[in-house]
C-alpha cells in the first residue's frame, strides 16, 4: 500500500484527498520538486531545496515547512519504502480558495503533498542510448520555475513517443534550450555545450553537477545555447535529469548522431558522474 504525505498526515494514497477548489487542481497554481534517493540518502538535497525555495519565491507562495520538517518527511517516506534508491516527489499549491478567480486569494494555506517511488538500482554501466526528436518550444516564458503547469511538456513528450523517440529537444529563437523533461548537452568541434541558466530553461540539479565535474576536470566547455543549425552536426548529444541521470542520444530526428554510438566525451563524463554518485552512496 502506497504511503503519502498530505498536509501533516501520512496516509494510504487512495485515501488522500484534496478539495476541488484547490488552486493546484483548478489552475496548476503550484510548484514541485523531484529528489533522487541513492542508498537511502537524498542526493544533492540542499540544491533541490534551494530550487524549491526559488520556485516558491518566484510564484509568491509561502514556504510551508522548515528544512528540518522537510527532512523528517523524506526520512519517513524513505523508510516506508525500505530505503535503497527512490525518487521523492513534492508538490506545493497556493491552497484552497473560496471562489475560482485568477487573483491571489487572501489568507490561504498552501497544500503540501509528498510521495516516493522505488527506482531501479543505479546502473554501473552507461544506460542504453535513446532516440529524440526536435520540436518548437511552445511553453511559457518562465521555464526557470518548476511549475506544475506541465501541459506543454506532456504534449511534446507524447509527440516524441508517437515518433518512436524517448524525448523531445526544444528549439526556440534559433537555439537549443532543453528537453521536455531534461537538460541537453552537445559536443561540437570537441567542445561541450549546454544552455546557460536563464528564464528559458529549468536549472537542473544533475545538469549543475555535470557542469561542476567537467569544470573540475578541465574539459573544454561552454555554458551557452547551441545554435539549432549546429545540433544536427554535433558529434555527441545527451540529456540529463534527476531520475534519468545521464542518457546518450544516438538518433536525432531519425538520423544518427555522430557515429551512431555512445561517444567518448559522454563515456568520460558518465564515469566521473558514476564515481561521484558511488562515493555519495557509501
Amino acid at each position: 500500500m502506497t504511503t503519502v504525505y498530505l498536509n501533516g498526515q501520512y496516509l494510504p494514497a487512495e485515501h488522500a484527498q484534496i478539495s476541488v477548489m484547490d488552486r493546484g487542481f483548478l489552475f496548476g497554481d503550484g510548484v514541485y520538486e523531484v529528489i533522487p534517493v541513492f542508498g537511502g540518502r537524498c542526493f544533492r538535497l540542499d540544491e533541490h531545496l534551494d530550487r524549491l525555495d526559488y520556485s516558491l519565491r518566484e510564484t509568491a507562495i509561502a514556504q510551508p515547512l522548515t528544512r528540518a520538517q522537510w527532512l523528517e518527511i523524506f526520512e519517513h517516506l524513505i523508510a516506508a519504502y525500505g530505503g535503497g534508491d527512490q525518487a521523492i516527489y513534492i508538490q506545493i499549491t497556493r491552497g484552497i480558495a473560496a471562489t475560482r478567480e485568477f487573483k491571489f486569494p487572501e489568507q490561504t494555506v498552501p497544500t503540501v503533498f509528498a510521495m516516493s517511488r522505488v527506482l531501479a538500482p543505479a546502473p554501473e554501466e552507461a544506460p542504453a542510448p535513446i532516440a529524440v526528436i526536435t520540436v518548437d518550444d511552445i511553453r511559457w516564458q518562465r521555464c526557470d520555475i518548476k511549475s506544475t503547469s506541465l501541459l506543454a511538456g506532456v504534449l511534446m513528450t507524447q509527440q516524441a513517443l508517437h515518433a518512436g523517440a524517448r524525448e523531445a529537444i526544444l528549439l526556440r529563437d534559433g537555439v537549443v534550450l532543453e528537453g521536455a523533461s531534461s537538460n541537453v548537452f552537445a559536443v561540437t568541434d570537441g567542445v561541450l555545450y549546454t544552455a546557460a541558466k536563464d528564464h528559458r530553461i529549468l536549472a537542473g540539479i544533475t545538469r549543475d553537477l555535470i557542469v561542476e565535474l567537467v569544470q573540475q576536470k578541465g574539459l573544454e566547455f561552454r555554458e551557452q545555447a547551441l545554435p539549432t543549425a549546429q545540433l544536427s552536426s554535433a558529434s555527441e548529444v545527451w540529456i540529463s535529469s534527476s531520475t534519468r541521470e545521464m542518457v546518450a542520444v544516438t538518433q536525432l530526428d531519425g538520423k544518427a548522431v555522430g557515429s551512431g554510438e555512445i561517444g567518448p566525451v559522454y563515456r568520460q563524463v558518465w564515469q566521473w558522474y558514476r564515481e561521484y554518485r558511488k562515493s555519495f552512496s557509501r
